[in-house]
C-alpha cells in the first residue's frame, strides 16, 4: 500500500485536479491472510526480519488480527525502511507526507523518497518529482521534477507518464506542448492509470466526432470502475447528455449517487437539480432541498454560491419547521458520510496490503489520508434516499 500522492494543478480543461494521486505498490510478496498469524509475524518482526516488519505494519494499518493503530504501523514501516527496503521507505515517506501515525514532516518524507528511489523504486521517483515541482520538503525545481517524471515513465510508470503529460500541458519545467501532453496522457491511459484515463477522455471530448466520444466514454467508464470519484461524476454528466452510451438503466443516476456518497459535492448539486426538475427521478422539492443542503455542507462556500438561488426558490414553499427538519436530515446524512474521497476503492497492485479508500488532501497539504476498507466494500456509506 505504498502511495505516491501529491497534488497537481487544477485546470479549466479538467473537472478537478488531474493528478492528486499516483498510487504505487510493490508486487510479489505474500498476501495478508484474513486472519494473520500475529504471534508468528510479531516474533519475526522483533527479530528484525524485514518481511515480518512490513506484514506487521500492514496488519496494524488495516486492523487485521490486531487493533488498528497507525502509530504502530508507522513504527514498523520505519523499522523496515531503516533496514533498506525500498517499498517500506516509500511507504513511510508517504506517512510523513500525509501525517499518518507520525507528525507531518515533508523534508523527512522527501528524504525517504530519495532513499527509495536510489533503491530502485519507480513510484518514489514520481513522489520525488512532485516534491520538486512544488518545493515540498526540497528546493523547488520543476526542470528536475520533469526529468524524474520522464525517468519513471520510461520505466513503465502510468502515474509518471500522467505527471509528465501535466508538465507539458501546463508548461511546468518544460516548454508548453499540448500535443506531447496528449501523447503522454495516451501512454498513461494505456497503462490503466485512472487519472490519465480521465485526462485523455476530457481532451477527446473537446474535439467533435463520434469516434472520440465513444473512446472518451470508455475511458471514463474504466476510470470510474477503478473507483476514481471524479471520473464517476464526469461519466454521469456525459451519459445524461448522451443517453445512447448508457450501458444499464439508471447508470448516470447511480454514478452521481455514488460520487455524492463519496463526498463529491458537484455530483450532489446535480442530484438536487434532477429532483428539482424531475429529470430521471420523481420531481420532489424536499428531496432537492436536502441534496442542495448536503452539497453546501460538502463543498462549503463554493458549493453554497452555486446553490443559493435554489434555496431562495425552494424555501418559500416550505414552512420554517419543515426547513429545520430537512436541514437536520441533511446533517444526519453528512454525519455518516464525512469523508471526501478521491478513490473509494483503490486496488493495491501488490500483495502486502488490503484495498483502501483515499481521501482528497486537506487544504495546504499534498497527500490525502488512507482508510482501509473491506474487500467487498464498494461505497463508504449508503447513498441518500429521499
Amino acid at each position: 500500500m505504498k502511495c505516491s500522492l501529491l497534488r497537481r494543478v487544477s485546470t479549466r480543461v479538467l473537472v478537478c485536479a488531474i493528478g492528486t494521486a499516483a498510487l504505487a505498490f510493490s508486487a510479489g510478496r505474500p498476501a495478508i491472510a484474513v486472519e494473520p498469524d500475529i504471534p508468528r509475524i510479531q516474533a519475526g518482526a522483533e527479530r528484525g526480519f524485514i518481511q515480518q516488519e512490513i506484514e506487521l505494519a500492514g496488519a496494524y494499518f488495516a486492523g487485521h488480527g490486531v487493533t488498528r493503530d497507525e502509530k504502530q504501523a508507522a513504527y514498523w514501516y520505519e523499522k523496515a525502511a531503516n533496514s533498506g527496503d525500498p517499498g517500506a521507505q516509500l511507504q513511510i515517506g508517504y506517512f510523513y507526507e500525509a501525517g499518518i501515525g507520525v507528525e507531518r514532516d515533508p523534508a523527512r518524507a522527501a528524504s525517504w523518497f530519495q532513499r527509495a528511489a536510489a533503491g530502485g523504486s519507480v513510484a518514489a521517483r514520481v513522489n520525488l518529482g512532485v516534491a520538486y515541482t512544488w518545493g515540498v520538503g526540497v528546493r523547488k525545481d520543476p526542470e528536475f521534477a520533469t526529468k524524474l517524471f520522464r525517468e519513471a515513465a520510461d520505466k513503465g510508470s502510468g502515474p509518471g507518464a500522467c505527471f509528465l503529460a501535466d508538465a507539458y500541458y501546463f508548461g511546468i519545467g518544460v516548454s508548453k506542448d499540448v500535443d506531447k501532453a496528449r501523447r503522454w496522457f495516451e501512454v498513461a491511459a494505456k497503462r490503466h492509470d485512472p487519472q490519465g484515463e480521465l485526462s485523455l477522455a476530457l481532451l477527446l471530448l473537446q474535439q467533435p466526432g463520434q469516434d472520440d466520444e465513444e473512446k472518451a466514454i470508455k475511458l471514463l467508464r474504466d476510470a470510474a470502475n477503478s473507483g476514481y470519484v471524479a471520473a464517476r461524476h464526469e461519466l454521469a454528466l456525459r451519459l445524461a447528455r448522451k443517453p445512447e452510451f448508457i450501458s444499464a438503466p439508471q447508470e448516470a443516476l447511480e454514478q452521481l449517487q455514488e460520487a455524492s456518497s463519496e463526498g463529491f459535492w458537484k455530483s450532489t448539486v446535480v442530484l438536487g437539480v434532477l429532483y428539482r426538475d424531475g429529470r430521471g427521478v420523481t420531481k420532489d422539492a424536499e428531496a432537492a432541498y436536502v441534496q442542495f443542503r448536503i452539497a453546501a455542507l460538502q463543498g462549503g462556500d463554493a458549493a453554497m454560491k452555486m446553490v443559493q438561488n435554489d434555496f431562495r426558490a425552494l424555501e418559500p414553499a416550505l414552512s420554517s419547521s419543515r426547513i429545520a427538519t430537512l436541514n437536520e436530515k441533511a446533517a444526519d446524512w453528512m454525519a455518516s458520510h464525512n469523508r471526501r474521497l478521491e478513490f473509494v476503492r483503490y486496488p493495491n497492485g501488490g500483495k502486502d496490503f488490503p484495498t483502501f479508500a483515499l481521501a482528497y488532501p486537506e487544504d495546504g497539504l499534498h497527500a490525502g489520508r488512507m482508510f482501509p476498507v473491506g474487500e467487498s466494500d464498494d461505497l463508504p456509506g449508503e447513498t441518500f434516499q429521499p
